[in-house]
């Protein structure tokens, strides 16, 4: 059952297309992710979504309703976090929950988020006194206190540190396990290949690729590389034999050998045949961020700056 469904969305400001034919739908249980370069049309995206921002052509059913049409009752079924929100600095934790709780008919109990987002000793605490995790935690119970069937969070990790960003990733998989369909907005690679089911690469504006994080790196390659120094001097013709091998070449010492998703079985049985051992040995495969690198190459939208482009 699609939860979220997208066809052919277009918007432009000054003449110029920041959304253009966009087309996607989201699956419910999912995490569902949009990647893409500054300026690509990400946040806009997700703003006709949430009924944020009027398209200027194209169709979105949110819950089967209409973000503008249906605004109140889009608004009592899907959660958001967006790019760039606070709340004023004297405000405390629990007023604000409090407070966002009283927008909706049937909202959950917030001491329960709380809980849930590791909050409770900071009910009490003003916003200001809240560190950048603390702070992202708030946003995501905000955005969950109306009792969600979703949830869009954009760029919910930006600034944080490593800790603190892996503590919001696992709050994610919570909140998708509690049956809330997600939909994540990123630049971090890591994150979308951990949490996302799916993911969607916006481009100037385009859908470039949808796939799988899997299956994103599977359209550029599976290729894999390794480095490593011989125990024995051994010739370059010797692996260039195996037909899992691709490119062959020295680095000092060092052989770095590129091939096939098989090469690096093929190469270490080799050398046990020899009974030349692999020192130092290094091995790299195709990542998500290469992946989303080769999809997107070339292609960046000039005007990367332009808040109304994200």
């Amino acid at each position: 059952m699609s939860i979220i469904e997208v066809a052919d969305l277009t918007k432009s400001y000054d003449g110029v297309n920041v959304v253009d034919g966009v087309s996607f739908s989201v699956e419910e249980g999912e995490v569902f992710g949009i990647v893409g370069p500054n300026g690509a049309g990400k946040t806009t995206t997700v703003e006709c979504v949430e009924g944020l921002r009027r398209p200027d052509s194209g169709s979105i059913q949110v819950l089967g309703l209409d973000p503008i049409r249906d605004r109140y009752e889009v608004t009592q079924r899907l959660g958001a976090q967006l790019q760039e929100s606070r709340l004023q600095d004297k405000i405390k934790v629990g007023e604000a929950l409090d407070l966002y709780a009283s927008f909706y008919r049937d909202p959950a109990d917030w001491h329960e988020l709380l809980d849930r987002l590791g909050l409770r000793d900071k009910v009490d605490s003003k916003y200001a006194k809240l560190s950048g995790g603390q702070k992202q935690r708030l946003a995501i119970a905000l955005a969950l206190v109306g009792s969600p069937e979703s949830a869009i969070l954009d760029e919910l990790t930006t600034g944080l540190d490593p800790q603190a960003r892996r503590s919001t990733w696992d709050t994610i998989e919570e909140i998708r396990t509690a049956g809330v369909t997600v939909v994540l907005v990123t630049h971090f690679m890591e994150e979308a290949e951990r949490l996302c089911d799916r993911i969607m690469v916006i481009n100037r504006g385009r859908v470039v690729a949808l796939d799988s994080p899997a299956g994103l790196i599977a359209e550029v390659g599976t290729e894999q590389r390794l480095t490593f120094r011989p125990s024995e001097p051994i010739d370059n013709e010797v692996f260039a034999n195996l037909p899992e091998v691709t490119t062959i070449h020295r680095n000092g010492p060092q052989v770095v050998i590129t091939g096939t998703s098989n090469v690096v079985q093929a190469v270490t049985a080799l050398l046990a045949g020899l009974g030349v051992v692999a020192e130092e040995l290094r091995v790299e495969q195709t990542s998500l961020e290469d992946a989303y690198l080769e999809i997107t190459s070339g292609t960046r939208d000039s005007d990367e700056s332009d808040p109304e482009a994200n």
